[in-house]
């Protein structure tokens, strides 16, 4: 049953006359007390925040005076107390309410300003367990939910990006703000501590390895808003959730406009790819187009990479978006920026890579100071009429997989490393996914399919293409392997690939008919390995 309420309409306009100054960042808070003072606003405050203001030279009080109660339990304790929450809670226009304000000499809070404790922040910080429960801020919540509750009366500041807005208002509406604005302040408030929420119940489950808590929360902060969504007539926005893990929501864009809705969607699949490959054996470059890779190549030099990736199918390549697993440098930039490209993303980059790219004044520039751990635990979020699909991610990586040869004829030391490249690959194309690789690089993919067969003959027929475009004799798909995402259900697929031109195959096996697929390769001469691991991605 719901609580009763007295109906009583709210005032348009509420008179500031006492704030109450409780924050973690001070960002921008002497600048916002000094203007509230000559609106002729009474600040009370707490702690740091009421030394930061007195030290300003600002007459204020501290919440001791009208609580009548020290701060106690290393300021655990300091705005729980009655004075500060009817203060703030309390109905003026109800009479009852205003009459308990009077007994117990509760003196109201017209406007609330509270930041809270940076749990995000130490959360991904690496610090320990006791550090970040003590950043578990409880006042602040309890104090910020009251003042959104009661926007009827108060007003609530969660953001110093707010305070100029806050300052124009009173300006105004001569010392008074407008039921709209608390309302939507309010709003913003209870957004703030439900993230916050989030993020502390979601940081319990993974400590306690929790793997699905009854009750699961998402937050994030607005980070743009964008143009549109997938589609024009979509509307669209970049929350970020706070992890650290280097990537497009962590990177800084050195230039070019902003990114649209799909370029962040492609570009994360496009960094998660390159991150793959290990830095330190060779150079790799991805180039992504709808978040599929067009080509992916390892080579002595990210110059060297770029045109191994760029041959595998040049055609889709335009408009594309480029990864990279090293610190882009003059060669490589020159090359990226000969056709159209959307977005260059990198660990970082060399001053005169940064110039080049400058021509361009649309090119997105990306850096992200590392890349991301291909077996590092995470999250995936998938939303779905009524609920969300949530699920850990895809954090197998094929080097450390124990490869099991089925077939007759082992894979040469050449072909398994051309398979270990394949299946890294195939692990960020869309299912059904095959991928055909040579000497370090692909040069066939096909993605999305609905039946494994089809994409065999699509990767088969965008090699054909490459290499009419490239003027050679016959597609690179002769003398290639080839990595399947899931097993082949049937043999058609395999001998698909077998009539493209590949020498070895690698997949996860455990159909149903493995054995027939296992004597097709067998029958052809041809080698095959099983992971034991699918890679779907939908």
């Amino acid at each position: 049953m719901a609580v009763p309420t007295k109906n009583i309409p709210a005032p348009d306009l509420v008179p500031v006359r006492r704030a109450l100054l409780s924050v973690f960042d001070k960002t921008g808070l002497v600048d916002f007390a000094k203007a509230l003072t000559a609106a002729g606003v009474e600040l009370v405050s707490t702690g740091g925040t009421a030394k930061t203001i007195a030290e300003a030279g600002l007459a204020v009080r501290d919440v001791s005076e009208l609580t009548g109660f020290p701060e106690i339990m290393d300021g655990r304790v300091k705005t729980l107390h009655p004075s500060v929450h009817g203060a703030l809670l309390g109905i003026r226009d109800d009479a009852d309410h205003a009459k308990a304000m009077r007994d117990h000499h509760i003196e109201p809070i017209d406007l609330l300003v509270s930041n809270l404790y940076p749990f995000e922040e130490v959360r991904h910080s690496g610090a320990g367990y006791a550090s970040i429960v003590e950043n578990i801020d409880i006042g602040g919540p309890a104090m910020i939910r009251a003042a959104a509750k009661n926007h009827a009366y108060v007003a609530i500041v969660t953001d110093p990006a707010d305070y100029a807005s806050v300052i124009n208002a009173l300006k105004m509406n001569l010392g008074s703000l407008s039921l709209e604005f608390r309302k939507m302040l309010a709003a913003k408030a209870f957004a703030r501590t439900a993230t916050y929420d989030a993020a502390i119940s979601g940081w319990f489950a993974e400590a306690l390895d929790i793997e699905h808590p009854t009750w699961r929360a998402f937050g994030g902060r607005l980070d743009q808003v964008m143009r549109y969504g997938e589609n024009p007539h979509q509307n669209a926005g970049f929350y970020l959730s706070g992890d650290k893990r280097p990537g497009v929501a962590t990177a800084r864009q050195l230039q070019g406009k902003q990114l649209s809705y799909n370029n962040i969607n492609d570009t994360d699949a496009a960094f998660e790819l390159v991150g793959e490959f290990d830095p330190a054996r060779s150079a790799a470059i991805a180039i992504i187009k709808h978040a599929n890779p067009c080509g992916v190549a390892e080579g002595s030099s990210l110059k060297a990479a770029y045109a191994k990736a760029l041959a595998c199918d040049p055609v889709s390549a335009f408009g594309g978006i480029v990864a990279m697993n090293r610190i882009l440098d003059a060669e490589a930039a020159e090359e990226i920026v000969k056709i159209f490209t959307e977005v260059i993303i990198a660990p970082d980059a060399t001053d005169e890579a940064a110039a080049i790219v400058a021509a361009k004044k649309n090119l997105r520039l990306l850096v992200t100071g590392g890349l991301p751990d291909p077996r590092a635990a995470g999250t995936t979020v998938k939303s779905v009429a009524g609920g969300l699909l949530v699920q850990s991610r895809d954090n197998a990586v094929v080097d450390d997989l124990e490869l099991k040869v089925v077939t007759k004829r082992a894979p040469t030391p050449a072909e398994l490393a051309d398979l270990k490249f394949a299946f890294r690959v195939a692990k960020h194309v869309k299912s059904n996914a095959i991928v055909y690789v040579k000497n370090g690089a692909t040069v066939g993919i096909g993605a999305g399919q609905m039946s494994r067969v089809d994409s065999s003959r699509i990767a088969a027929r965008k090699a054909l293409d490459a290499a009419e475009a490239a003027g050679l004799a016959q597609p690179l798909t002769k003398g290639s392997v080839v990595a399947s995402d899931a097993f082949f259900p049937f043999a058609d697929g395999l001998l698909s690939a077998i009539e493209a031109g590949a020498t070895a195959v690698i997949q996860p096996g455990g159909s149903m008919r493995d054995d027939d697929v296992i004597a097709a390769a067998d029958a052809h001469g041809i080698a095959m390995v099983f992971t034991g691991i699918r890679h779907f991605r939908h």
